[in-house]
C-alpha cells in the first residue's frame, strides 16, 4: 500500500546507510538492495550514534535504513533523532512488524515499513514507492490513525504498571471468576484479592471490573504479559 503520494524526490536513490547491528542480515540488506534499485553505494553502522556520527561528517546518503531494536536505541527514539539529523526519507526495517508498530514509525516521520524477513520483491516496492515521494505500508497490514496508537499505548502502559500479582488476578477477572474463586485459585484471602481490585481499577483509571475487561481484552493483555512481564 503507498500512500501520502507527494513531490518526487529531487535525486534517485543512490546511496544509503544500514542502521541494523547484526552484520550477517547488513550484508544481506546491502545485497538486496543493490540488486533491486539504483542504489550503488552503502554504508553499515551497529548502532544510533554510529549513524548521527556519520551523518554529521557530512557523509552523502540518499536513504537511511533503520532497524528499531538497537543497543543504545529505546523504542521509536532512534527513528526520532535521525529524522532531525537528516533530511533524506528513512525505511524501517524490522522483524516487529505489526500495525501498531508500523503505525507509529510513519506517523513518527518515516517513508516507509519492510518486515525485516520480506521477500525481494518488497523491498522493490518499498525503494520505488519511497523514490516517487510516497509512504510505503506493506500489503496486509492497516495504517491506524494516531489517536487510536495513543489510546493503546496508554493502554498498554497502565496495564505494564501492574504487579505480577495483580496481573494474575487480571488474568482471572478476564476469565469472570469472582473474588471468592480467585482468592482459592491463588490460596489467598478473599479480602486480599478485594484490595488487589482495587489497586487495579486504581491503576488502570477504571471504576468497575467490567471496564478493567475491556481495556485488557482490548490491548491484547495476554500479548502484553507474554512480552513484557511485569515486575512485583
Amino acid at each position: 500500500m503507498h500512500l501520502q503520494t507527494g513531490k518526487p524526490l529531487s535525486n534517485p536513490l543512490l546511496s544509503a546507510l544500514i542502521v541494523d547491528d547484526h552484520p550477517l542480515f547488513c550484508d544481506a540488506l546491502s545485497m538486496t538492495l543493490q540488486a533491486v534499485s539504483s542504489i550503488n553505494s552503502m554504508h553499515t553502522v551497529t548502532n544510533l550514534q554510529g549513524a548521527l556520527d556519520l551523518i554529521s561528517q557530512g557523509i552523502h546518503i540518499d536513504l537511511v535504513v533503520l532497524d528499531l531494536n538497537l543497543p543504545d536505541v529505546n523504542g521509536l527514539d532512534g527513528l526520532l533523532r535521525l529524522r532531525k539529523a537528516t533530511k533524506c526519507p528513512i525505511v524501517v526495517v524490522s522483524s516487529m512488524a505489526d500495525n501498531r508498530i508500523i503505525s507509529s514509525v510513519v506517523h513518527a516521520g518515516a517513508a516507509g515499513f519492510v518486515p525485516k524477513h520480506s521477500q525481494r520483491d518488497v523491498f522493490h516496492q518499498a525503494i520505488k514507492a519511497i523514490s516517487d515521494g510516497e509512504t510505503f505500508v506493506p500489503a496486509g497490514y492497516v495504517l491506524l490513525e494516531e489517536s487510536d496508537i495513543t489510546d493503546k499505548n496508554d493502554a498498554m502502559n497502565r496495564l505494564a504498571s501492574l504487579t505480577n500479582q495483580q496481573a494474575r488476578i487480571l488474568q482471572l477477572i478476564c476469565e469472570g471468576k469472582l473474588n471468592k474463586q480467585i482468592a482459592f485459585d491463588l490460596s489467598i484471602a478473599e479480602t486480599t484479592v478485594k484490595a488487589h481490585v482495587t489497586a487495579i481499577m486504581r491503576k488502570l483509571g477504571v471504576q468497575s471490573r467490567t471496564q478493567a475487561v475491556l481495556i485488557a481484552k482490548k490491548s491484547s493483555f495476554a500479548n502484553v504479559l507474554h512480552d513484557s512481564p511485569p515486575t512485583d
